[in-house]
């Protein structure tokens, strides 16, 4: 199978071209500058007209929940991976907290089995760490994971790891078998203290979804952040902070200490929950405008490595309530790529530093093997992106997720993706979708 790209412009290595992409079977088998005339563009099986349209690697996401095996009410790999490739993301990097966790070697298995049978674009999942699996994590085959997933703040089940000697443990662990270790950082102890304030303040089991912010706190980022930075300098472990939410953080980053910001807490701040209430809501909490504002700085300017979307499905019915009992969590998936796009727009970064964030630095942080870059001789993963000649609403009948909404329905946007290629495949293309294409499981070097 022969594909060409032809006249687009590429958004790869920092810089802007107009070139064709030649591709055979699932690789690029060529970026010809210099165009590719008509007689031979006539020996390709396939011709993608790109005039006009940005032509990007594929979006890669080291941050979802796909809630399969176990929460498959709400989400599954194929409803989700399907939802991905609508949005141009082509690879994803999946959770461990579904049920079972993934914390043992048949756990992580079960999920690689499925994966082959029902996910439509490229995946891998991360093991979590727990109290007492130091020496099951130790015999995973360091090539088939991202990384490690630590909750250092409230999770389900036994996945809050809060020994002081586990943590060490992990972070030396992490280090000894060079794999980023990936944390949720949050202090526990400062949540459950704030939560406890504030149900008696308002006289209430369930506060308001505004007071969010304020239980899970800027200082319970902060406490969890700080430790797990110290932990990491310690033992020289390559350790990213997951969806920072506080200007603070941003000083805790350089060096072996990266950071994670999503794209719902670059769109979102606390004045949102008046008209969204907890649709919103999500663990670490959006937080206040200055907050989003420094956020948005940070991954113009670098301190912020990669940007990701947390995709965290749940039914309509599961987001009532408050603080308290509405669930943590929203679906972004689809849309992440669109949203950022808009963000272009608005003049907060560039194409290029969006490339970057989504795909190159992603890449680069995993050492994930001949993706994330539209280089000669690597996996054909392409979004093609093109700005709308008028604007559109994100309305429920073009929501592929599961769960069926998004906190970002009724928001006009001027992007749209036309093609998602996934291994060479032509996977979606402008509405229709090929659902007889399956991803792979990733490698890392």
């Amino acid at each position: 199978m022969r594909t060409l790209i032809k006249d687009g412009t590429i958004v790869n290595d920092g810089k802007q071209q107009r070139a064709d992409i030649i591709i055979e079977a699932d690789k690029i088998k060529e970026i010809a500058t210099g165009g590719i005339d008509t007689e031979s563009a006539n020996s390709f099986d396939v011709i993608i007209d790109a005039k006009d349209a940005y032509v990007l690697p594929g979006i890669i996401d080291s941050h979802v929940h796909f809630r399969e095996p176990g929460l498959t009410h709400k989400a599954d790999m194929e409803s989700e991976s399907r939802a991905a490739a609508y949005g141009g993301v082509t690879t994803v990097f999946e959770m461990p907290n579904t049920k079972p966790q993934t914390t043992t070697a048949e756990a992580l298995l079960e999920k690689q089995a499925i994966a082959k049978e029902k996910m439509h674009v490229n995946y891998a999942f991360f093991p979590g760490a727990t109290n007492d699996n130091i020496e099951t994590l130790r015999q995973l085959d360091v090539h088939t994971i991202p990384g490690i997933k630590l909750f250092m703040g409230s999770s389900t089940g036994n996945m809050l790891v809060d020994k002081e000697q586990a943590l060490d443990d992990v972070f030396a662990l992490a280090k000894e078998i060079n794999l980023p270790l990936m944390a949720h950082c949050e202090d526990t102890e400062t949540i459950n203290a704030n939560m406890q304030y504030y149900k008696q303040m308002t006289d209430t089991d369930d506060p308001n979804v505004r007071l969010h912010p304020l239980i899970r706190s800027e200082e319970a980022c902060m406490k969890s952040s700080e430790l797990g930075v110290r932990l990491a300098r310690k033992h020289g472990t390559r350790f990213h902070i997951a969806h920072i939410t506080t200007e603070k953080e941003l000083a805790l980053l350089g060096g072996n200490v990266t950071g994670e910001a999503t794209v719902a807490h670059l769109i979102f701040s606390a004045p949102d929950y008046d008209t969204l209430g907890a649709r919103i809501k999500c663990n670490p909490a959006v937080k206040l405008t200055k907050d989003r504002d420094a956020l948005r700085n940070a991954i113009a300017n670098g301190q912020i490595y990669t940007v990701s979307t947390d995709h965290a499905p749940h039914t309509l019915e599961e987001k009532q309530g408050g603080a308290a009992r509405a669930m943590s969590g929203m679906p972004m998936v689809q849309f992440s790529l669109i949203a950022m796009l808009s963000l272009v727009d608005e003049g907060v970064l560039t194409m290029e530093r969006l490339v970057e964030l989504m795909c190159h630095n992603q890449a680069q942080l995993f050492s994930l093997n001949e993706r994330g870059y539209l280089h000669k001789g690597y996996k054909a993963d392409i979004a093609i992106v093109r700005r709308s000649e008028k604007p559109w609403t994100l309305t429920t009948d073009c929501i592929q997720s599961k769960c069926g909404w998004s906190p970002l329905e009724g928001k006009e946007f001027h992007w749209k993706v036309c093609q998602t290629l996934v291994n060479g495949n032509i996977i979606y293309n402008n509405g229709r979708f090929n659902d007889r294409i399956r991803g792979e499981q990733v490698l890392f070097r």
